[in-house]
């Protein structure tokens, strides 16, 4: 059981989520700097004016920006082939309004850039990864505005001319599809309907602002495409999306349905514009239904016509079920994704269901309807980890779940999915993007940091680490 002598083996991260170093070198506010802690019972909190004496997690997180070469090192040891990094917009323009980017945010990045490249570890960076400047949220309220565009456009002109020749991987938007949902217009897009106090699970929703920051985030994407291919004939540019697996409750016919669009809306609605170049058929009835009209300009058609990505990447995790019967409670939630749960799966601490096969089903669903490269850049288990009195970590219920995971995958493969890579999310311990807590840790590598945050933000190695060390040696063959 092997995979292709090129597969990319490595790990994912996010800049908010474990740089820490919040306003140092020039950084500017972004939206998850003012978002509290929470948990899985308590909804963090979203605070337009920082508060004295709350803990605001993204501010530290793991200290990565002052320990990302031992941290590269660690990933080093792991044989990474790949490291899916994301860069922090306000590093480079604090505000995001600025014309002329900030020399000492571009400067970090050429160093964790180069640590990467001295390890031969290939570096896939995505532009935009839920931190939307603060800046343009308090402005504009963020996507909901055209003028976005411009904003993104400069910054990507910043970086893609900086990292020429040293980054050929690039994604435009993570999850780019979360802002089908609510939750997604302020963590995705930086959407905030009303500026106060809120909970980040229950803030003021208006679709409408949701799917037109969705049709600008489309234009600004295809126009990067165009903008990275005209710097650098080698750049290869991605799109991003969550992969919400989903299945009919039972065989009734409505739950067939019920599931179809579910699927149309979540899993292909995004994918479908950034793969396709245009807007799906069965979008525009779901618009009409829920009132949702798009303001395009002329131009917008050619745009994302002539911008579709070079390749396709997918979170995955976990999956759940659709059903029309309105006495079935909607339980089956995680990442964002809503639905009823599976009588056939089991699920993990956070409720999150585990579904090893699913994986390998959406990856040829992916695939027949594409024809693009795929990338598999986010999987794993969000778990309680241990340290025991020997200081060992022994995270045996990590390893299955990304045993079986490898295993779907290499069936993908002789599926005949072009699969080129696999780089398992939360690769060293960081805060939630969910919920803003260090205690959901998905690491190889066990960081000494807890949501009160207090550590001393000491690395150690899981029993996984070795595990995954040993994946990566073997090329996949010894599991």
């Amino acid at each position: 059981m092997s995979f292709p002598s090129n597969f990319y083996w490595g790990g994912a991260t996010a800049a908010n989520q474990l740089e820490g170093a919040w306003n140092v070198d020039g950084k500017g506010i972004a939206c998850p700097d003012i978002c509290t802690g929470g948990s899985a019972k308590v909804s963090k909190r979203i605070t337009p004016v920082l508060e004295e004496g709350t803990f605001y997690p993204s501010h530290e997180a793991i200290d990565h920006y002052h320990r990302y070469k031992e941290d590269i090192a660690l990933f080093a040891q792991m044989g990474f082939k790949m490291y899916r990094f994301s860069i922090s917009w306000t590093r480079i323009f604090p505000n995001g309004d600025e014309s002329k980017p900030n020399e000492k945010g571009l400067q970090f990045y050429d160093h964790l850039i180069d640590e990467c490249l001295k390890y031969g570890i290939e570096p896939m960076i995505t532009i935009s990864h839920y931190e939307v400047p603060f800046g343009l949220t308090k402005k504009f309220n963020s996507w909901t505005n055209r003028q976005m565009i411009d904003f993104y456009l400069n910054y990507c002109k910043a970086i893609f001319t900086r990292y020429k020749g040293k980054v050929k991987y690039w994604l435009t938007f993570n999850e780019i599809n979360s802002a089908t949902m609510p939750a997604g217009g302020f963590l995705n897009q930086g959407i905030l309907n009303e500026i106060k106090t809120m909970d980040f699970l229950d803030q003021v929703d208006i679709p409408q602002n949701r799917f037109q920051g969705l049709h600008h985030q489309f234009v600004a994407s295809a126009l990067a495409v165009q903008m990275a291919h005209e710097i650098d004939k080698n750049y290869q540019v991605g799109c991003m999306n969550i992969m919400a697996t989903s299945y009919p409750l039972t065989c009734k016919p409505s739950d067939a349905i019920e599931n179809l669009k579910h699927n149309q809306v979540m899993n292909w609605f995004c994918s479908d514009v950034q793969c396709r170049g245009k807007y799906p058929s069965y979008i525009w009835r779901y618009f009409k239904e829920n009132n949702i009209q798009i303001q395009m300009e002329e131009s917008d058609k050619d745009i994302l016509k002539n911008g579709c990505v070079d390749f396709y990447t997918c979170s995955y995790y976990m999956s759940n079920c659709q059903t029309s019967n309105p006495d079935k409670k909607i339980n089956g939630e995680g990442n964002l994704i809503h639905g009823v749960n599976n009588p056939y799966l089991k699920a993990s601490d956070w409720g999150w269901q585990i579904d090893p096969e699913g994986l390998r089903f959406s990856l040829n669903e992916i695939y027949d309807r594409y024809q693009l490269p795929v990338f598999v850049v986010e999987n794993g288990l969000g778990a309680y980890d241990k340290v025991e009195e020997d200081g060992s970590i022994q995270d045996d219920y990590r390893i299955d779940y990304l045993r079986l995971h490898i295993e779907q995958m290499h069936e993908a493969i002789l599926d005949g999915v072009d699969l080129k890579g696999y780089t398992p999310w939360g690769c060293i311990d960081l805060v939630s993007a969910s919920t803003g807590e260090m205690r959901k840790r998905y690491g190889f590598i066990y960081v000494d940091k807890y949501d009160d945050g207090t550590g001393d933000l000491s690395r150690h190695k899981k029993k996984s680490f070795d595990w995954y060390k040993k994946v990566i040696e073997s090329n996949g063959e010894c599991l």
